[in-house]
């Protein structure tokens, strides 16, 4: 399930390269749907605050696929509002990620940890790993790391405080290679320090061909899920 309160974002960092969400909004402003009307660029969208009130069942969110929740231009009493309904619907597990995690931590003690919002950054090769010392400084009660798509090696990582790793390689028409020993380093390093790892995709021209079998095997691994009923 994904949720999308904003929608929009600018490139950063190598891993936005071939960024699929903007592709995707491209699509979606040709095929006439009103929110990406703008294309991507970044826009706030109030009417989507009350969309996970109106879910029957327990769900596992990815919030804002199409957007980075703390890029500079959403305002930070946006930001209040999408944790305000993330905090009132604690029989979901809301999954934030960002690769702005400059702002995260600027931000952080001014909103509201409840235990279902994980908390994540994308680290796609060592020269963003300082991303992971800003969400490791937060109060998130659960945080991930995304590394995806990995494009380097990531030795010796920091997984203190750190409860979960995303690994998968680039998918599309020029994909990046993604080296086997990368994985398996990182797959090693979240073992010895009982980090749950889950390993998405080896990704390529053709990521179904390509699968997502490492050692084996598939590595499913995810956080303890914590939910309650709604108040």
């Amino acid at each position: 399930m994904t949720w999308n309160p904003t929608t929009g974002c600018d490139k950063i960092s190598a891993g936005c390269k071939y960024c699929y969400a903007e592709i995707m909004s491209k699509r979606l402003q040709a095929m006439g749907v009103d929110k990406y009307k703008d294309n991507f660029e970044v826009r706030t969208h109030e009417s989507a605050l009350n969309i996970p009130y109106t879910w029957k069942h327990s769900k596992i969110v990815f919030v804002n696929s199409m957007s980075d929740l703390f890029h500079k231009d959403i305002p930070l009493e946006f930001i209040k509002k999408v944790f305000a309904v993330m905090n009132d619907n604690p029989q979901h597990v809301f999954q934030v990620l960002t690769k702005r995690a400059d702002r995260l931590f600027e931000l952080h003690k001014q909103l509201k940890w409840t235990h279902n919002i994980w908390m994540g950054v994308s680290v796609e090769n060592d020269k963003v790993r300082h991303r992971i010392e800003y969400l490791q400084k937060t109060k998130a009660r659960v945080k991930f790391l995304s590394l995806e798509p990995l494009i380097g090696p990531l030795h010796k990582l920091d997984l203190t405080e750190i409860d979960w790793v995303i690994v998968g390689g680039e998918s599309g028409h020029k994909p990046r290679p993604m080296k086997s020993e990368w994985v398996l380093d990182i797959q090693e390093q979240c073992e010895k320090s009982d980090v749950a790892f889950f390993f998405k995709q080896w990704g390529g021209k053709n990521k179904k061909a390509a699968g997502r079998i490492l050692n084996g095997r598939t590595y499913d691994e995810m956080p303890e899920i914590e939910l309650q009923h709604s108040v």
